[in-house]
């Protein structure tokens, strides 16, 4: 199994032992893969996701048989609903013993099997290279996901005649990369013809490594791009051609150019409930082209008018061969328009409560941020406001598909340690905060300078904002009273420590935090009545 991480090139991994996988560990300690003790299971899992999308590569994470292993599904999940490659390796009891419900027995294969691409339960030892070998090529081609391999602990100890496998065959399994010839072609007709285009980009222009062609596509035909969340970042902030974030909690202007496109072309985007909320509506006014190397999702949310399945990036370099060239600036000027709008009445609200307004905050980090940074937000409140407001050159982190709370620090951690010159910096509720803060033990020992900025509003602020709109506003089970103090909690880890009451005060120690060259953690007291709209 150690063989198999070093034949892939896999420098590091994140994990929690267990009896179930102690002969692994045995062996890794004696390589030179280095191992990441996270403090929780789905910890290990997320900072597998925020190294694999730092690097492009493939993150492992390991667990043990039992809650060892359901620990970590939520992290699968996760991954498995954002489109990140990992592969889990999980320890198993014995394969006499299976079946019998013995001591931290589970059926991790049977229970992961809807939230990972494949799952493998190993019953022989000389079966490992070849399942290795397939596990990480199904995590990294096609659509990418996580990859699930469980082993027995009699199978760990068994011996084989170790020899690598270089080529995959895997019966059924044939992604297709270049889009077919025929519908490149109707697309880029459309797009020659179309008054009105618009590229929607979602999370696959990253994974497929596309975001150059999308620029190149966007400059050279003079077509707006909007993104959903997960989008953020595929042009740098400032772009002209850029419109932002769509969705119910996106702006004005990019939902205004969705309604109004006559051609709207997704890119790599799962186009869910939350980024189109009027899917019928596009349907009878537009053309829809949707791009993805996923067939299944083709359709799926949004109806289809040219489907065309293949990586983004080569479908994108064949649209371009074609010539699709026009005069779209009657297009651009209204956009242009509706956005600086919009921007001048961002930027001249008066913020109406007390503390620290986060919009403000937000686009004011940012600014400070170097180039080349990674920002990964957390779910919750703090996620929209860094999504409406993000504007830093670099990247843009946060779980879409699966919206789980406590993701950035551990993800932080992952992104940190693929880049350790890159500024990191997560960014996190009180509520998600105190879902993973026992992972700055994880970041004190192993992930080095992560920033960590905490918004304290005392509630669960967007279920809060739920009960407001949807229920009357009768709070229930949202107050977070009994919260520790989270300087003592900074001082407990080791970090450097600011509190910051108003605007002012958050965006000096935002600066002062950023110069540090220590780990810093910075809670800004926001307003409970504070909203996203």
């Amino acid at each position: 199994m150690v063989e198999c991480l070093r034949a892939e090139g896999i420098p590091l991994v994140f994990g929690y032992p267990g009896a179930t996988i102690a002969p692994f560990y045995d062996r890794l300690a004696a390589s030179d893969i280095r191992h990441v003790l996270t403090r929780t299971e789905q910890g290990a899992g997320h900072a597998a996701s925020g190294w694999a999308r730092t690097t492009g590569g493939v993150g492992v994470c390991v667990a043990t048989s039992g809650p060892g292993a359901t620990n970590l599904f939520t992290a699968i999940a996760t991954a498995y609903s954002d489109s990140i490659p990992l592969v889990a390796i999980t320890g198993q009891v014995a394969t006499y013993q299976l079946g019998r419900d013995v001591f931290q027995e589970v059926d991790t294969t049977g229970a992961a099997e809807p939230f990972t691409k494949h799952c493998y339960l190993v019953k022989d030892a000389a079966e490992l290279p070849r399942v290795f070998r397939e596990a990480f090529h199904i995590a990294s081609t096609g659509r990418k996901g996580p990859v699930l391999i469980d082993v027995p602990v009699d199978v760990q100890k068994q011996e084989l005649d170790f020899s690598y496998p270089r080529d995959v065959n895997i019966r059924g399994y044939k992604p297709r990369f270049e889009g077919h010839p025929l519908q490149v072609r109707r697309v880029a007709e459309a797009l020659r013809s179309a008054q009105r285009p618009l590229l929607c980009c979602g999370g696959g222009v990253f994974l497929a490594g596309a975001t150059e062609q999308v620029k190149a596509l966007s400059e050279e035909a003079g077509i707006p791009v909007v993104s959903t969340m997960m989008g953020i970042g595929v042009l740098p902030p400032g772009h002209p051609l850029y419109y932002g974030m769509l969705g119910q909690t996106g702006l004005r202007t990019a939902n205004t150019a969705i309604r109004e496109t006559d051609l709207l072309v997704l890119v790599g985007a799962r186009v869910g409930d939350r980024a189109i909320t009027q899917p019928g509506h596009l349907e009878n006014n537009s053309t829809v082209v949707h791009i993805d190397i996923d067939s299944a999702e083709i359709g799926k949310n949004v109806g289809t008018t040219i489907p065309l399945v293949g990586d983004c990036a080569r479908v994108l370099e064949q649209l371009m061969d074609c010539g699709i060239g026009g005069d779209r600036s009657g297009w651009t000027t209204r956009l242009d328009d509706l956005r600086t709008k919009e921007r001048d009445a961002l930027l001249g609200r008066r913020y109406e409560y007390e503390g620290v307004d986060p919009a403000r905050f937000v686009r004011t980090l940012c600014e400070q941020l170097p180039e080349d940074s990674t920002y990964v937000a957390d779910v919750g409140q703090n996620q929209i406001w860094s999504a409406r407001n993000f504007c830093a050159r670099g990247r843009f982190l946060t779980t879409g598909g699966m919206g789980t709370m406590g993701y950035a620090i551990p993800a932080a951690v992952g992104a940190k340690l693929a880049d350790p010159a890159r500024t990191v910096l997560a960014v996190c509720g009180d509520g998600s905060f105190q879902m993973s803060m026992n992972e700055l033990a994880t970041m004190r020992q192993h992930g080095g300078n992560i920033k960590v900025v905490v918004m304290r509003n005392g509630v669960l602020g967007m279920v809060k904002e739920i009960q407001k709109n949807s229920y009357g506003g009768r709070d229930s089970g949202i107050d977070l009273a009994g919260s520790p103090d989270f300087g003592l909690i900074a001082a407990a880890y080791g970090l450097e420590y600011r509190l910051a009451a108003t605007t002012d005060e958050a965006e000096a120690a935002a600066a002062d935090m950023l110069a540090d060259e220590k780990p810093f953690l910075l809670e800004c007291v926001v307003d409970s009545r504070e909203g996203t709209s």
